[in-house]
């Protein structure tokens, strides 16, 4: 049985991808220490980092058209390595929003070119297999951060952790994913370059941004929250984006038979409720348990949202697959990286946990929209 499979190059991208997010996240703490950063210059910075995703999206669909989604992947693969690298050599903050604003872009282009690949293969395997991907981008992102705990227990510096970490993973994701495979190539999609949702499709997006906003949160707040508000350790801080990243894992795992048993509409509106109960469950909490608890029901929350996003719009009558993808993941990217520079700004003019209330009243729009992700009957 060979390991070089194209389901198995997807996985690896997947995983990668999440793990570079899931390293950043684990060092933010001592990055903000190392700038002497306040939450308010934090924000700011994570701007830079939304910004650069932001601009990469219409980039990354028009690429994926013209060189297909498998080689322009793997081509951003490398450059988001090399970016994590440069957060942790920064020597100022300037150069620091600098090297967010390209980690920015590199993780934006490669959700949306890595997510259109994805497409592709589950189209070819003739069955939903979406969710299975995007858990193997929540299983790098709790292994990393949990990896990240080790790290600072050992007391390995940001620049080597970030360096070590991050070619290491990459060699081996990028051998994995070498595998071949005949991307669609379209030059028919004209238009502007910017692509965003309309109709039934700008719903479907609004979840997902939803959605994104609060994983975005969590991975860049929730080490800030446990560390600052319930002044737990550095090491301990790195807890929440892993349990939260784990129960998103596990759910994943077995999302397909539960939208198969349940609907698209059913399970979305039940995530949404979880989700709302976990983030009541961060806010109100007391001790690191009950933080950890929350996190884990928010990771439960989110969990099937974003393949379920993804699943329609590659079903949309007016649109092609990529195309469609392409503008949901504009908006529910764009919510994954707005979302902390916001949380930043309100947490500044108020408190961090109030700050993360803005989550539990998104958490009512996804049960509000859920309807707008059932698939159009052919």
């Amino acid at each position: 049985m060979t390991l070089r499979t194209p389901r198995t190059a997807v996985v690896a991208m997947f995983f990668l991808n999440g793990a570079l997010l899931g390293i950043w996240a684990s060092r933010i703490p001592a990055i903000a220490a190392t700038h002497d950063l306040t939450h308010n210059l934090l924000g700011l910075l994570l701007l830079c980092l939304a910004a650069g995703a932001i601009v990469s999206f219409p980039i990354a669909g028009r690429m994926v058209d013209s060189f297909g989604a498998a080689p322009v992947t793997r081509a951003i693969a490398l450059a988001y390595c090399a970016a994590l690298i440069l957060l942790g050599i920064a020597p100022s903050i300037a150069l620091l929003a600098i090297a967010l604003f390209l980690f920015g872009m590199a993780h934006g282009a490669m959700d949306v070119s890595m997510n259109v690949w994805a497409a592709e293969v589950e189209k070819a395997a003739g069955k939903p297999i979406m969710a299975s991907f995007h858990a193997m981008f929540s299983l790098g992102a709790g292994l990393a951060a949990a990896l990240g705990y080790f790290a600072i227990r050992a007391g390995t510096s940001v620049p080597l952790h970030l360096a070590t970490a991050s070619t290491a993973l990459g060699i081996i994701a990028l051998i994995i994913a070498s595998t071949p495979w005949a991307s669609p190539r379209s030059s028919a999609q004209k238009g502007s370059l910017f692509a965003f949702p309309t109709g039934a499709l700008l719903f479907v997006g609004l979840i997902a941004f939803a959605s994104a906003m609060g994983e975005g949160a969590v991975a860049d707040w929730g080490a800030v929250f446990l560390n600052g508000s319930l002044n737990t350790t550095e090491a301990q801080a790195t807890l929440g984006y892993s349990a939260f990243s784990i129960a998103i894992f596990a759910m994943r795992l077995i999302a397909d038979p539960v939208i198969s048993r349940f609907g698209a509409v059913r399970t979305a509106r039940t995530s949404g409720i979880i989700a709302f109960i976990g983030v009541l469950t961060v806010v109100a909490a007391q001790n690191l348990a009950t933080a950890l608890s929350g996190f884990a029901l928010m990771g439960l929350g989110y969990a099937v949202l974003f393949p379920l996003a993804f699943s329609r719009a590659a079903s949309d009558p007016t649109m092609s697959p990529g195309r469609a993808i392409a503008s949901v993941a504009t908006l529910g990217y764009g919510g994954l990286l707005l979302g902390p520079p916001v949380i930043g700004f309100l947490a500044q003019a108020s408190s961090l946990r109030l700050a993360l209330l803005t989550l539990a009243a998104l958490a009512l729009l996804i049960i509000a929209f859920a309807p707008h992700l059932r698939k159009p009957s052919n």
